[in-house]
This record gives structure tokens, C-alpha cells and sequence, in this order.
């Protein structure tokens, strides 16, 4: 039974069925027209499409207004802060020591060169003086006899020059007693003002006490710091303007300029003399000081206008004869409360004044000039460029100077300048 129904178990077959083959003919099909259709781009390419090209609208061109500037020569003018210096400043002291006699001055008092301020009690010194001639005398009638004795043949050349020796020192003794009594008067050195005096009658100086000062204001000298920038710029001879603190003013003549640098503050020393004939002008005020050097062309503009390149460069933006943009790197010389002064610009410039931070260097803009009556169309009436340093100097012979700080733009000075 098993053995019949092996024979008779047979593999399920639908070949025979009707309709059994179309299926696979529709997916051959199918697959033939696909790769038909993906080859065809190959054996019959399509002609590529031309790119539609857009119609470019042109750019308008910016409008900015301009304003026709030019240079102008102004002169360049080094400005700095010092303290006027008396002339000569000196200690009094006494030559000897002893009791004073007399008081002949007071403090402040207007002294002549070898006025007599004061004078000691002169009684010990007169009777020195009496002994010492004396002495010079029986000194001289020694070498007399010791003389007559020689031409004789009865004296020794020894006991000559013995003689001699002793009427030297006698001699010697008189000098020094008369100058003994002529120090006894204390004299002024020079002409001036007698500033302190710290003596009275019937005290006892010693020798090379101070007893006072005395100050000579004629003429008076302005001591400055000058910048290492600005040292090639101040020259002994040149022409100062000085205006003190007290509303006086004058003209002064550079006498010294230092030429080693202060080791802190990197300043050398100048020093201007001013002429006091009549002591009006106190020592030791401060001043402030004018010193021409030289001149330079500028533009004077309005701070606004001033921009800033890609870079962070600071200039102003100018229009030339083709409507072009030109950027020019410009420096900052003076500034003023209505404007500042530039350099770096031609001679003549169309200067952008409004618009000039919507253009770029290069670009072709629509300049329109600008008509009113700013302030920054023209020069202030007294223009000037000025280097600034403050110096600020004690009074003569204490031997210290002390330094204020300098003044100074953006550059590492100001300017001031004159038309």
C-alpha cells in the first residue's frame, strides 16, 4: 500500500494549464521596455537646452554730497608748560665768625652789586690789624740792619735771607688782618632782591652760615621738557611768545636745549630766557610757551566726515574728476571745538560730506556740491598747529626738575597752528 502511494504521489505541475505562461511573457516585457527606455539616452541624446539668460538691470549710482576744500599753509607752533627760574639764585654766608654790629637791610630789599647788607663788630679785628703792622714794622727794620750789615762785611747772607723770610710773614700778617676787617661787612654778590635774611644785631654768626638769599629775576628763565618727537624742532636762537599764569605776557629767546634725555621721562631739558628789566615778572610762577617751528599744509574739516577703510585706517573719502570714490589716509594734527586740521589730502580735494558710509573706494557715485554755510567750509580766523608738552621745574639750585605729563594727540602730539 505504501510502495502505491509513492507511485501515485507526482510534483504539482500547471504548465499544462491555460494561461500559465503569460505572466512571465508580461515581465519580460516589461523589463525589455524599461532598459529600452533607460539606453535610449544614449543612442538618440537629447539637444541640451540653452541656459535663459536674465536681463542684468544696471545699479543706480549713489548720490552723496561733496565740498570743494584747499590746503592752506599754517604755521607749526611747539607748545609747552614750564616755571619761570630766577637768573641767579644764591645763598649769603658769612666769611668769618663773630658778633654782628649792625643790620643795614631789611627782607626785600632792592640790592646794588657790593651793597653792604650787614657788619660785624670790627674791635678785635682792628686790634689784630694794630698788632700785624706793628709786627711788619720791627720785621722790616730787622731786614733793614741785616741789609746794612751785609754791605759792611760784617753779616752773613743767612742772616739776610733770615730777615727777609721774617718780613714776608709779617707782611703776610697785615694781609690777612685787612681782609679780616674787610669781611666784617657782608656784601651783595650782585644786583637783586634780598629774599630772606636771618640775622639781628648782636648775634653770633659762625663762618659759612647762611645769613640769606638773594634772588636776581633779571632776566627771568622758562624751563620746559621738551618730547624726544620734538627735539629736532627746537633750536638755540629761536623766538618764543610767553604768557604767564598772571595774564603778563612776553617774548623770549631759546638759550639751551639739553641734549641727554632725562632717564625717566625720556624729556630734554630747554631752557627760554625773558627779559625782566624791571622785575615786574615774579620768579616761579608757571607759563606756557610758544616756540614757531616751522609749517605744514592742512585741510580743515568736520570731525563727521572722518571714516574708517577695511583695515581700520582713518582717512576721508574724496570724489575725483571721473565721480570715483578715492580714499586717502589722512592724520589728525590739531583739534578744534569747530573742526580739526588733517593732512594727507592733495592741495585741492571734492570732499565727501554726506553719504560717505554707503560707498566704498573705487565706486562711481553722483556728487552733488554742497552749498551752506557751515563752519567747516572755512578756517577758523587764526588757525594754528602746536606740538604740546608740560613741564613743571622747581627754582633754580635745587637740582631737581620735575616733569608733568605730555599733552598730546592721537599722533603723540597737538598742533596749533597760525595762518
Amino acid at each position: 500500500m505504501n510502495e502505491t502511494l509513492k507511485t501515485d504521489r507526482q510534483t504539482l505541475r500547471f504548465e499544462s494549464d491555460a494561461g500559465s505562461s503569460r505572466s512571465r511573457w508580461v515581465a519580460g516585457g516589461l523589463a525589455v521596455a524599461i532598459i529600452g527606455w533607460m539606453g535610449s539616452g544614449y543612442i538618440l541624446p537629447s539637444e541640451s537646452a540653452e541656459p535663459v539668460a536674465k536681463s542684468a538691470t544696471p545699479v543706480k549710482a549713489v548720490s552723496v554730497a561733496v565740498r570743494q576744500s584747499r590746503a592752506q599753509q599754517i604755521e607749526q607752533v611747539f607748545v609747552a608748560e614750564g616755571q619761570a627760574l630766577p637768573d641767579r639764585d644764591t645763598a649769603i654766608r658769612a666769611e668769618i665768625s663773630g658778633q654782628i654790629k649792625e643790620v643795614l637791610v631789611a627782607k626785600g630789599a632792592d640790592l646794588e652789586a657790593g651793597q653792604v647788607i650787614a657788619r660785624f663788630d670790627t674791635t678785635t679785628r682792628q686790634s689784630d690789624l694794630t698788632r700785624a703792622e706793628e709786627e711788619l714794622n720791627r720785621a722790616q727794620r730787622e731786614f733793614d740792619n741785616a741789609q746794612a750789615l751785609l754791605n759792611r762785611g760784617v753779616s752773613t747772607v743767612d742772616r739776610v735771607a733770615q730777615a727777609q723770610a721774617t718780613l714776608a710773614a709779617a707782611q703776610a700778617g697785615v694781609a690777612s688782618a685787612q681782609d679780616a676787617i674787610e669781611n666784617t661787612e657782608i656784601r651783595a654778590p650782585f644786583a637783586g632782591r634780598l629774599e630772606a635774611l636771618d640775622i639781628n644785631e648782636g648775634e653770633i654768626v659762625q663762618t659759612a652760615s647762611d645769613i640769606g638769599r638773594i634772588v636776581d629775576n633779571t632776566p627771568l628763565s622758562i624751563r620746559i621738557q621738551i618730547p624726544q618727537q620734538s627735539l629736532q624742532d627746537i633750536k638755540v636762537g629761536q623766538t618764543a611768545e610767553v604768557s604767564f599764569i598772571t595774564g603778563i605776557t612776553s617774548t623770549g629767546t631759546v638759550s639751551f636745549v639739553g641734549t641727554s634725555a632725562n632717564a625717566e621721562t625720556r624729556t630734554f631739558t630747554a631752557d627760554i630766557d625773558v627779559p625782566n628789566a624791571d622785575g615786574t615778572i615774579p620768579a616761579g610762577i608757571s607759563a606756557q610757551l610758544r616756540i614757531p617751528t616751522g609749517t605744514l599744509t592742512a585741510h580743515f574739516v568736520s570731525p563727521a566726515i572722518l571714516s574708517l577703510d577695511t583695515d581700520g585706517t582713518l582717512g576721508i573719502k574724496t570724489v575725483d574728476d571721473a565721480n570715483k570714490v578715492t580714499f586717502h589716509e589722512v592724520a589728525i594734527v590739531r583739534a578744534q571745538t569747530d573742526g580739526i586740521w588733517i593732512s594727507g589730502l592733495p592741495e585741492a580735494a571734492q570732499i565727501i560730506t554726506i553719504g560717505q558710509g554707503f560707498v566704498n573706494d573705487g565706486e562711481t557715485v553722483v556728487p552733488t556740491i554742497q552749498n551752506d554755510d557751515a563752519k567747516t567750509d572755512d578756517a577758523p580766523a587764526q588757525p594754528s598747529v602746536q606740538s604740546v608738552s608740560k613741564a613743571e621745574a622747581p627754582a633754580k639750585g635745587n637740582g631737581q626738575i620735575i616733569s608733568g605729563d605730555a599733552d598730546t594727540a592721537p599722533a603723540g602730539s597737538t598742533q596749533e597752528a597760525k595762518q
